[in-house]
């Protein structure tokens, strides 16, 4: 068996790697790394990041998002959303987005990465998952980039805030709302009060 063979018994399909992560099985990362990548054995879907292709009955597999962006930032703690996730809330977003948001420590900016963008936002603080609250106020802080008619979603917003566990979303609006979220948020709990007495 040639030590090309024995690398690519280590690589599982549909899996994706960093570079690094090759340099465990090979003393030749790179010549290797070529021979498989002209072989067609790996895919490059990004500087240093590679994946070995599945084949499926509907042809090759993309690589699942939450590895790709694991390896790509070389982190597991991110939250990984679509602005799709709004539409579910039930505040009048109907708009599709083919996009993925990515809250995480590291990188700002868009990258393609495989067939797919996903826009890379820094936040000192998100959830590790997506809760309705947290989406709600998400919402908020996102509305100027959505192509939505924003009085009519900040309508909608008041009415499901007043479906949610108030608690949980004073929470989520003072650790994750900006400016304006906190503030709307702020005033909607304030007037829920005040009806409840």
């Amino acid at each position: 068996m040639t030590r090309l063979d024995e690398l690519k018994q280590h690589l599982v399909p549909g899996k994706v790697y960093r570079r690094a992560d090759l340099t465990r099985w090979t003393s030749s990362v790179d010549r290797d790394l070529r021979k498989l990548l002209d072989a067609g054995e790996l895919t490059k879907l990004s500087g240093g990041v590679y994946m070995r292709p599945k084949t499926t009955s509907f042809g090759r597999a993309p690589a699942s998002d939450r590895d790709l962006v694991e390896a790509f930032l070389k982190d597991k703690r991110f939250l990984l959303l679509t602005p799709n996730a709004y539409n579910a809330l039930g505040v009048g977003a109907t708009q599709l987005y083919n996009e993925a948001v990515v809250y995480n420590r590291k990188r700002h900016g868009r990258f393609k990465l495989g067939s797919r963008v996903y826009d890379f936002r820094m936040k000192p603080e998100f959830p590790a998952i997506a809760t309705k609250e947290f989406l709600l106020v998400d919402l908020v802080n996102n509305l100027k980039r959505l192509a939505e008619d924003e009085s009519q979603v900040l309508e909608r917003t008041r009415v499901v805030a007043r479906e949610l566990d108030q608690e949980a979303l004073r929470q989520a609006a003072d650790d994750y709302g900006g400016v304006r979220a906190k503030k709307f948020f702020r005033d909607v709990l304030a007037e829920m009060k005040a009806i409840d007495g």
